[in-house]
């Protein structure tokens, strides 16, 4: 029977024994937290089965995102209102109280997007605060695509929380080093791929898309008070662009 009144917590895991720890002891004060696995190898399932998480199998074959698992979580939740968290993010006990005060209020808006803080190089990123992310929503209400960096689709009114309320961001325990960012450009381009079908980007582009992402990361955003590890991470943001429009040009030439 479904919970209208209460807030299931899905965590999508594979091999995320090194912060799924203190991720569950973050949510430990919610009526459900499913843990939506992809086959993990390592100590997760452990850890999940230690917090009494409801644990699903979705089979991660050829899939290297967790969007595709998002919606198959969703349709199997309890509660009538979701929480996604990354199992390498925390929830703060202000923003649990906030969710809950939220839910029960006359006219909750359908979906909230909440702020994230982000780490690179051991540095908070000025330039990727609030980071929004629409992780709060009706479960009836809302669809996700299985597509890299999409988001949930909801149906009815979408809020942000306000992103001065530090106290309620999650808090995103990742701290990224080049290699990683790189692995996951190389990796997430591959999958915007299939989102950007469509999409037909010319010679420009290369030079274009790249530059724009780095001003607006190092200039508009503030990368640039985030001293070296800032001005990097925002080349990186350009290279992401340069690499996926890349692949979509080879990918209309038909080259392998």
């Amino acid at each position: 029977m479904m919970n209208q009144h209460g807030i299931s917590v899905i965590i999508h895991t594979y091999n995320a024994e090194q912060h799924l720890e203190r991720v569950l002891q973050s949510v430990a004060g919610f009526d459900e937290l499913i843990v939506c696995d992809m086959e993990s190898t390592d100590a997760t399932l452990a850890i999940a089965e230690r917090h009494g998480c409801r644990i699903l199998t979705f089979p991660r074959g050829e899939h290297r995102i967790a969007e595709p698992a998002r919606q198959f979580a969703i349709d199997r939740a309890s509660c009538d209102w979701i929480l996604t968290v990354d199992a390498d993010e925390l929830v703060s006990p202000e923003l649990r109280d906030y969710l809950y005060a939220h839910i029960a209020s006359e006219q909750p808006a359908a979906g909230l997007y909440l702020a994230r803080r982000n780490y690179f190089m051991g540095r908070f990123l000025h330039a990727a605060y609030p980071d929004y992310v629409l992780r709060f929503f009706r479960r009836e209400q809302t669809t996700w695509a299985p597509y890299v960096h999409t988001l949930p689709v909801v149906v009815g009114e979408v809020a942000r929380i306000d992103k001065r309320r530090h106290e309620l961001a999650l808090e995103h325990l990742a701290n990224d080093s080049v290699a990683v960012i790189l692995r996951k450009t190389n990796d997430y381009s591959d999958n915007e791929q299939i989102k950007r079908s469509g999409k037909h980007y010319g010679v420009a582009a290369l030079f274009l898309r790249p530059l724009v992402r780095f001003t607006k990361s190092y200039f508009i955003k503030g990368g640039c008070r985030d001293g070296v590890p800032g001005l990097i991470h925002a080349l990186l943001d350009g290279v992401y662009q340069l690499v996926m429009v890349a692949k979509n040009i080879e990918r209309r030439q038909g080259k392998p």
